[in-house]
């Protein structure tokens, strides 16, 4: 089938961007934290099925592949969809999913900090800075929204984006054979483990999760939809398009999130949603312009291949 990896990028991103509209609805039957280990909880059990029948690894071995997955469980599951599911309690899905835009732009900060090999150009700074320019132009940060707490709920979806950021470097860091469907599913595992720990710690409970048809479908999609489906294809379009073009999803996420958050949800996509999104692209393609060059031929080949 001709475009096969166009018509698979477009379904991720479209899982993805969902997905926060999703969260959104969700989050008037679920506490938060709690909503986001059920949400690993199916999700871990459908990876760890899938990595049965596809690899030869169930497990991680030796020290460094546990610490693989511990440091994807902590940082990429735990802590950037428990900052994420309380932040979006008070913000709209398409600005949430703007801000969570900013992870691959704070991942060569950090890997300029924490692995030693990687280099960061002048025009790699000002791409830097250009993201957390689009971050404030979404959060307009003034003594009235510092007092009001209306810029607490972004300051927790950035506090998961540079979570998310910190785990890929970490991981990267760890070097480890582990295949990627067992380090994923394992990293759920671990992931869902921290965040009912978090959730006890919280005062969540049982007594605050409401059982209602809409609740227990945003459940299952986050679950089976935007995690187990979504890194599924996520895996594939990896390994034949690279890590540039994967990239690339967390800018078209926003469109479906703002799309489905104002079709179902009512919310309304404003213009300095749109403005900021823009800086943050704009700072992306700066810190990627050499590697973006560089794919291009290899994107266009690939999705015109049959």
């Amino acid at each position: 089938m001709r475009y096969r990896n166009f018509v698979a990028f477009v379904v991720l991103a479209g899982l993805w961007g969902t997905a926060f509209m999703a969260i959104k609805a969700g989050l008037s039957f679920f506490p938060p934290v709690l909503f986001a280990a059920f949400r690993f909880d199916l999700a871990a059990v459908i990876m760890l099925g899938y990595a049965a029948v596809v690899t030869d690894r169930l497990r991680p071995q030796g020290t460094r592949e546990w610490l693989l997955v511990v440091v994807g469980g902590v940082f990429i599951i735990a802590g950037y969809h428990a900052l994420l599911f309380i932040g979006e309690q008070n913000t709209t899905s398409a600005v949430a999913a703007v801000i969570v835009s900013l992870s691959p732009v704070l991942t060569p900060a950090f890997a300029r900090a924490f692995l030693p090999s990687e280099r960061l150009s002048a025009v790699g700074v000002v791409g830097i800075l250009l993201g957390l320019v689009g971050v404030a132009v979404l959060t307009r940060p003034t003594p009235e929204s510092l007092l009001g707490g209306d810029l607490v709920p972004k300051a927790f979806v950035f506090a998961a984006a540079v979570s998310f950021a910190l785990g890929s470097v970490f991981t990267e860091r760890v070097s480890a054979s582990l295949p990627a469907p067992t380090m994923e599913a394992w990293s759920m595992v671990i992931g869902a483990v921290v965040l009912h720990a978090a959730s006890a710690l919280s005062a969540e409970s049982l007594a605050d999760v409401s059982i209602a048809v809409p609740g227990v479908a945003a459940l299952v999609y986050l679950s089976v939809g935007a995690s187990a489906i979504g890194f599924l294809i996520y895996f594939d379009l990896l390994s034949r398009l690279g890590p540039v073009e994967i990239n690339l999803v967390s800018y078209v996420a926003p469109v479906f999130a703002a799309l489905t958050g104002a079709l179902f949800l009512g919310e309304v996509i404003d213009a300095i949603t749109v403005v900021g999104f823009v800086i943050i692209f704009a700072g992306f393609v700066l810190l990627k312009r050499r590697a973006i060059a560089n794919e291009l031929p290899r994107l266009r080949a690939a999705l015109s291949s049959e």
